[in-house]
């Protein structure tokens, strides 16, 4: 579930770069946002009544780093390739899993990623867009705390049903920078479709197929799996929207993936029990 849910997500992120060049990357996040709502809440029909009020902080949470991480990144890939925006992302659930684990030697794990990020951007070569970088790694700070959250969202309630009450929240707090881009972008009913047709695959399906699978790995254990996405990053990026890697930036990817590799091993969890 995790790895088809990697795969999506690269892969919806390719094709939100099209949409980028009309209404911008916070129009583009917010649409998506907006149709995941929709979506969810249609099929999954949460019950409001299950929601306690200690939940409300958890869920405002989770729906607020979703919407932002999704923002951020689509800012990131706007100006540098995806791979290297994926790398540089990654860098937030890696730190997560090396702090959660509990030999300290993991902790030299993240620097060695950031030494494969060095050589993805090759700043020697004076082309590094340093707002993209900045907008990935503020991503990454939300994929960190997404990851925590959608856990302890997925434990809390059944099935996806936690998620159906968080992209809603998503959607709000990202209209206060996309609504504006949509009104001021090039619109047209062509891009609320493509908009929609990306939302079915990211935040619906990908992100469920997350949740699910969170509720069975511990953080290490998904923050590590989770090294193979700078590498879908790649292909994705090479297959559709043909970018090609430089050999310095194959490496830093090579280096990215061990570290996440290395991080921890094993880490099977029994979910915490469900409400009927």
């Amino acid at each position: 579930m995790a790895v088809t849910a990697m795969l999506l997500i690269q892969l919806s992120n390719a094709l939100s770069i099209g949409v980028i060049s009309f209404i911008g990357p916070a129009g583009t996040a917010w649409l998506r946002m907006c149709f995941g709502a929709v979506f969810l809440l249609a099929i999954v029909r949460p019950k409001l009544g299950s929601i306690r009020a200690a939940d409300v902080p958890m869920l405002l949470a989770l729906g607020t780093v979703t919407g932002f991480m999704t923002m951020f990144f689509l800012f990131a890939v706007e100006r540098i390739p995806l791979g290297t925006a994926v790398a540089i992302e990654f860098l937030g659930p890696l730190t997560v899993a090396a702090l959660a684990s509990k030999r300290r030697s993991a902790l030299v794990w993240p620097m060695l990623a950031l030494v494969g990020v060095v050589l993805l951007t090759e700043p020697w070569l004076g082309e590094i867009d340093l707002a993209g970088v900045g907008f990935a790694l503020l991503a990454g700070l939300c994929w960190a705390l997404y990851n925590v959250f959608t856990q302890l969202v997925g434990d809390r309630f059944s099935g996806i049903s936690g998620l159906a009450l968080t992209i809603p929240v998503a959607a709000v707090v990202t209209g206060f920078l996309g609504l504006p881009q949509v009104i001021g972008g090039d619109f047209t009913w062509l891009i609320l479709l493509a908009a929609a047709g990306i939302a079915l695959i990211t935040p619906v399906t990908s992100f469920a197929l997350e949740m699910l699978a969170l509720r069975r790995m511990t953080h290490t254990a998904f923050g590590t799996l989770l090294a193979v996405e700078p590498a879908f990053g790649i292909v994705v990026g090479l297959i559709v929207l043909s970018q090609t890697p430089t050999l310095m930036q194959v490496v830093g990817i090579a280096l990215v993936i061990a570290a996440g590799a290395a991080a921890q091993r094993g880490g099977a969890r029994t979910p915490e029990p469900v409400p009927e």
